[in-house]
């Protein structure tokens, strides 16, 4: 199994699989290629709106990943890093991954709308409603959502324009920097702490309502 792996790797990276591009235009194409084969494909409303819930997971797990990325790795990793190396996490890759994680963070919620708008007339506002608590369903979902909102919230409002500040993106005094900084983070902290109830409760509504 390793060896077939390891052919199909060195055949995939003649062709460019080493450009991330290129990876993900071929998982594209697999996709395309599997859906078909199996069927897994129709134009009509069902489809659509797995569609947007397919979506909505890819963005969720960008979203997500970097967010505990953020949390797990790189923060904790911080005081480890020489001060010499420092401006490379700084200057090139926390702001790529920033990139990433807030947009992710639109994208994960706009499509998140759109798959529940696609249940049908008011199940949005029953969602948001919680269901009025009764459980079930849009209860469960509806309390994924609002955590989901919030956190997107945070991170266009509150994490990102901090971190602005704390990477010298917009020019600010060392003092504004450091309080930026400790801003950003703990609003970061607070976003993986509401993340863990959110997750269980966007899988609840799939599983146990």
């Amino acid at each position: 199994m390793k060896k077939v792996m390891l052919i199909l790797i060195e055949a995939l990276a003649k062709a460019g699989l080493d450009k991330l591009e290129r990876a993900l235009a071929f998982g594209g194409g697999l996709v395309l290629i599997l859906a078909f084969a199996s069927g897994a494909f129709s134009l009509d409303h069902n489809w659509f709106s797995f569609l947007f819930r397919w979506l909505h997971v890819i963005a969720g797990v960008m979203w997500i990943g970097l967010l505990w990325y953020f949390n797990f790795v790189q923060i904790p990793s911080m005081p480890k890093i020489p001060d010499e190396q420092k401006p490379a996490i700084g200057k090139v890759i926390a702001p790529a991954a920033l990139f990433w994680f807030r947009w992710a963070a639109l994208a994960t919620l706009v499509t998140g709308l759109i798959v529940i708008s696609m249940k049908g007339f008011g199940a949005l506002g029953d969602a948001l409603a919680l269901g009025y608590l009764k459980g079930g369903y849009f209860t469960y979902i509806g309390l994924g959502m609002w955590l989901g909102i919030i956190m997107a919230f945070n991170v266009w409002h509150i994490i990102w324009p901090n971190q602005k500040i704390a990477l010298g993106i917009v020019d600010a005094t060392p003092d504004e920097k450091k309080a930026a900084a400790r801003i950003a983070m703990l609003t970061s902290r607070f976003n993986t702490m509401f993340s863990i109830p959110m997750l269980y409760f966007m899988v609840a509504a799939q599983n146990v309502a």
